[in-house]
């Protein structure tokens, strides 16, 4: 086996959810390789969530509490300009944008789980939310085939972002690389975010289900990029979510070798599946045709991934 773990970022009123997601996860994968599963929480978990998780889960269970440094306002943000961009946000009906705990999500998965003493002893991850489901057999070892290819990030889904979200993510970002170009190889996976005239095309790897390296995160170019972004504040003034967050240091510092699509892995997490086609969709139960990227071709961008050139070697 990998050192790896599941990653879990949930609280104990998602138990029921959970519960259900984990039971298929273990029925179509884990059962058989018993990996052991990290659940973090902002409150302490109940002894109840602890029991009830555990009578449906095969690996060994550790529940962490998330230090309260990781889930607050860092002292350079203005608290009183946060509020204020939530209202607003929330008048402009942006999705999830006033919601407060939302945004501290998001800065943790982009900038913090990773560091929990609970993972470092691991050097891969698969992240889990309640609610999804696992439709296929997975008849392999996700975790040994990244570790074996080289790659260092894989996803099921990639869609386009509502830019009302991240209205200064990208001139954050190209703000950065202008400062740290050292720490941005030249051959890279810009092309998959950027469009025709070198715009951004808002394509970001849906990062609700991810298998990646924690050397990957714990890098000094993926922490400066994010204590860059942590600074320009727009997790709090903005509503940056970390699914573009990662998948603009996965662009800016990965090649696409690095970078797998699971298409043979079948997924759902509202409101959009990613399920095998052909003869991989024989041991699946998720309809083929719903597949985002047949389904809704003008919001998915994997098949655009999918047609970028490989980089020489």
């Amino acid at each position: 086996r990998a050192s790896a773990a599941f990653v879990i970022l949930t609280r104990n009123k998602d138990l029921k959810e959970l519960r259900e997601s984990l039971v298929q996860l273990e029925d179509r994968f884990n059962r058989r390789y018993n990996y052991p599963y990290v659940f973090l929480n902002n409150e302490p978990f109940s002894d109840d969530f602890k029991e009830r998780i555990r009578n449906v889960v095969s690996g060994e269970c550790q529940f962490g509490l998330i230090p309260e440094e990781h889930w607050s306002y860092p002292d350079f943000i203005n608290q009183t300009m946060a509020a204020e961009a939530r209202m607003s946000l929330l008048e402009r009906k942006v999705i999830y944008g006033g919601k407060e705990s939302y945004q501290h999500m998001c800065r943790y998965e982009s900038g913090f789980f990773f560091r929990h003493p609970l993972l470092d002893q691991y050097k891969w991850y698969w992240r889990v939310e309640p609610g999804v489901k696992f439709a296929c057999d997975i008849d392999y070892d996700p975790f040994v085939f990244m570790e074996r290819n080289n790659k260092k990030y894989g996803f099921t889904v990639s869609i386009k972002e509502y830019i009302e979200t991240i209205p200064t993510l990208w001139n954050t970002t190209m703000q950065f690389m202008k400062q740290r170009g050292e720490l941005v190889p030249a051959t890279n996976l810009m092309n998959f975010v950027t469009d025709a005239d070198g715009g951004y095309n808002r394509c970001h790897f849906w990062s609700n289900f991810e298998i990646g390296s924690l050397d990957f995160l714990r890098s000094e170019k993926y922490l400066a990029y994010f204590d860059y972004l942590d600074h320009a504040g727009g997790f709090f003034y903005e509503r940056w979510g970390d699914a573009p967050v990662h998948s603009l240091a996965v662009a800016m510092f990965l090649n696409k070798n690095e970078v797998h699509w699971f298409e043979d892995i079948g997924y759902y997490h509202a409101p959009l599946w990613n399920c095998p086609k052909g003869a991989a969709n024989k041991k699946c139960w998720c309809p083929e045709e719903e597949s985002i990227e047949i389904k809704n071709k003008r919001w998915s961008c994997t098949l655009d991934f999918m047609a970028l050139p490989n980089p020489e070697i």
